[in-house]
């Protein structure tokens, strides 16, 4: 799916934590976040669309995941934190090139026809999760266990995922059918992917060594030399330019998002935008990773995700410049099911180490909810989603206030905002008002009724923001009709 994903190393963020997070921008995908319980994660996984069977280990951890409503697709975890407090987001939608395809094609589902045996696919987004959070005790492990399953089932789509512990952050990228390169995060610097194959710089002596802040197939550099792939000249060995896209499609769909970011977290640093700019848009050498000029919060993360060009002559939104508003795709576009920020705090006791910031729908128009995910169950709030539409929980209640604000942007804006603000002050305030409860008393069954608690809030906030979009949104319908109207 076309994604946009961050991730965070430890002395970037606001409080030492390491976060993780990405827009699953499906096809408006119906979304809720749950709690798998280790007795109910089979061990037999079929994927629906590979129809590939996977023998799975014995010894689940518990997790929460955010998967699809309806089954008829798979699966599709997308994001979750398990007990061994590990953050997962998976996948975003990656680019390649043709010499890495015919190299190394996709494991493609093939169909029975006639004589012809069905042939299973491999693995893709709507697998990944749920095939390997279960199983990894670090974010490390995480890039392991899933390069070993590349290796030996290869997968049909070109994906990036990212990883996280208390310690460490990991971006793993696939290349071709069965090849795959992972980096480290430095702890001081921040990560912009937006669905284009990202990493611009790689040690192959240590990937290949002492794996210190590099991972890769174990045959990578003879998949290199065999197939005449290295298109670098200087010393350092550049993968984007090697695996990644070259194409005129990545100006308006892919580099701008990184542009923005990294205009965002970096004002100061590069010149981004006039005459004689270090980076346009359409720059296709914007770097992979930067140390942020301050400190980066969930709410940094939450915005730039959101992110329509707002303040630049590329807003959608804007009345001027006709040419060039909405020229380029926004970070936050309409069809995001679920964003999620994984948070892992390594400050804090084991079972307040890990919380998921949630939200669904158009980001522009819902807020972020933070749960603590060493539970055994989420709200109802957030989990009992159906098919039906329903103010009676999050994800709908989200879809119903983006819908209803986004005609009306200029006089449902500032409701949006105000909303966005007390939703994440008072998700703050609860959080700190239980993290104190819960540390003091070393009671830590207070978790579901802080999450109760939180989503209680939310659950008010959010329809009283609805209640105000949707006065607005009927003021302004065009059958309006008065006999005093001129």
């Amino acid at each position: 799916m076309s994604c946009t994903t961050i991730l965070v190393g430890k002395k970037a963020t606001y409080d030492g934590s390491t976060m993780i997070a990405r827009n699953d921008d499906g096809f408006f995908e119906e979304k809720k976040l749950i709690v798998v319980d280790p007795a109910k994660q089979k061990r037999k996984y079929v994927s629906k669309i590979s129809h590939l069977t996977i023998e799975l280990p014995k010894d689940p951890l518990r997790y929460t995941s955010t998967p699809s409503v309806s089954p008829k697709r798979g699966i599709w975890a997308a994001n979750g934190i398990n007990e061994a407090n590990v953050g997962m987001t998976a996948t975003e939608t990656t680019t390649s090139n043709p010499l890495v395809m015919g190299a190394d094609p996709y494991v493609v589902y093939q169909e029975r026809k006639g004589k012809k045996k069905e042939v299973p696919g491999g693995i893709g987004e709507e697998d990944i999760v749920v095939l390997v959070l279960p199983y990894i005790r670090s974010a490390r492990q995480g890039v392991e266990r899933l390069g070993k399953l590349l290796e030996e089932y290869g997968t049909y789509e070109s994906n990036g995922i990212a990883f996280n512990d208390e310690n460490e952050a990991w971006w793993m990228e696939t290349i071709g059918g069965h090849h795959w390169i992972a980096k480290r995060v430095e702890d001081d610097e921040y990560v912009m992917m937006p669905n284009q194959f990202g990493i611009d710089s790689f040690d192959l002596d240590d990937a290949f060594g002492e794996k210190k802040k590099h991972l890769c197939s174990k045959d990578l550099k003879k998949f290199i030399k065999d197939n005449h792939l290295d298109l670098n000249k200087g010393k350092v060995f550049n993968p984007r330019y090697v695996f990644g896209s070259h194409s005129d499609a990545d100006h308006v769909y892919n580099t701008p998002r990184s542009w923005f970011m990294g205009r965002y977290f970096n004002p100061h640093t590069y010149k981004w935008e006039g005459e004689g700019a270090d980076f346009t848009p359409q720059s296709d050498d914007i770097p992979w990773s930067l140390k942020p000029e301050k400190k980066i919060t969930v709410e940094d993360i939450k915005y730039v995700l959101s992110s329509y060009y707002q303040g630049t002559e590329y807003d959608p939104y804007q009345k001027a410049d006709q040419v060039k508003k909405g020229l380029y795709r926004p970070i936050g576009i309409a069809r995001t099911g679920v964003m999620a920020v994984l948070q892992i705090r390594g400050y804090m006791p084991e079972k307040l180490k890990g919380i998921e910031w949630i939200c669904f729908g158009a980001n522009p128009f819902n807020t972020v909810v933070p749960l603590y995910t060493q539970t055994d169950r989420m709200p109802k709030y957030m989990s009992d989603v159906t098919m039906d539409v329903s103010t009676d929980n999050f994800y709908w209640s989200s879809r119903l206030l983006g819908a209803l604000a986004d005609p009306h942007f200029g006089t449902c804006i500032q409701i949006i905002e105000r909303y966005q603000f007390a939703v994440a002050s008072q998700g703050h305030q609860l959080l700190n008002e239980y993290d104190s409860k819960m540390m003091k008393s070393k009671d830590y069954s207070f978790i579901n009724e802080a999450n109760e608690k939180i989503c209680e809030m939310a659950r008010k906030e959010t329809g009283d923001a609805l209640s105000k979009v949707l006065h607005d949104a009927s003021a302004h319908m065009i059958c309006n009709y008065s006999r005093a109207d001129k």
